[in-house]
């Protein structure tokens, strides 16, 4: 793990003693290390593009944003940022940081999840937001969408009317039916010029990917 964890650069260190401190990773594909390392590049990448923004405290958020696993049908999955932001304070209060900058964290982390319905109102808070969304979409997006659609013993699509025209779209069955339903809307409304453009390219990687598959499928 400590080779990986390089990616933080200055932060590898306490990424390191962060990662230990809150325990073994999420064995879901879409959300383990490799999830926590996108998340990472895409907010470095914001960040560094908008200026301004706390490097350090943005790393922490990025490393802790899911450090409380909730499954994608779980009825607490609404709480999940908000569980995963109360969990960071604890093992945050171990780095000797005061009580607004534990409370700037927790803002970052609880504000992260779109479903939450939390305004995010720093920097720090714009750029997890974008980062973790642009993991959703694109050609990684697409294949978390169908990882999960396994994990939730989905079909791939509904073979009567695969694009979902003349039926209500159901996105727990039909694992085709989440581009419609969710993830083409992702896309649109990111925090940040940088992140909106990146989201944008993804946008069109996953239109592609989808009119394709209703071709091979009609």
């Amino acid at each position: 793990m400590s080779d990986l964890l390089s990616a933080f650069g200055p932060f590898a260190p306490l990424a390191h003693r962060v990662l230990t401190a809150a325990g073994p990773l999420s064995t879901d594909g879409s959300h383990d290390l490799s999830h926590i390392l996108r998340v990472w590049r895409s907010a470095e990448a914001i960040a560094r593009e908008e200026g301004g923004c706390d490097l350090e405290l943005l790393a922490v958020a990025v490393l802790l944003h899911d450090c409380v696993a909730v499954e994608k049908d779980s009825p607490q999955r609404p709480f999940a940022s908000r569980l995963s932001a109360e969990r960071a304070r604890e093992i945050a209060g171990d780095l000797g940081w005061d009580a607004a900058r534990l409370d700037a964290l927790v803002h970052v982390i609880e504000a992260h999840s779109f479903s939450a319905g939390i305004e995010p109102h720093t920097l720090e808070a714009f750029v997890l937001q974008d980062a973790d969304r642009l993991d959703a979409i694109g050609a990684i997006g697409i294949a978390r969408c169908f990882h999960t659609g396994g994990r939730m013993h989905s079909a791939l699509y509904e073979p009567a009317d695969p694009a979902g025209k003349d039926r209500a779209l159901d996105d727990r069955r039909y694992a085709l039916d989440h581009f419609k339903a969710k993830l083409f809307r992702v896309a649109v409304g990111f925090r940040t010029r940088v992140g909106q453009a990146m989201a944008e390219r993804r946008s069109a990687t996953m239109r592609e990917f989808v009119e394709a598959f209703l071709r091979e499928v009609a």
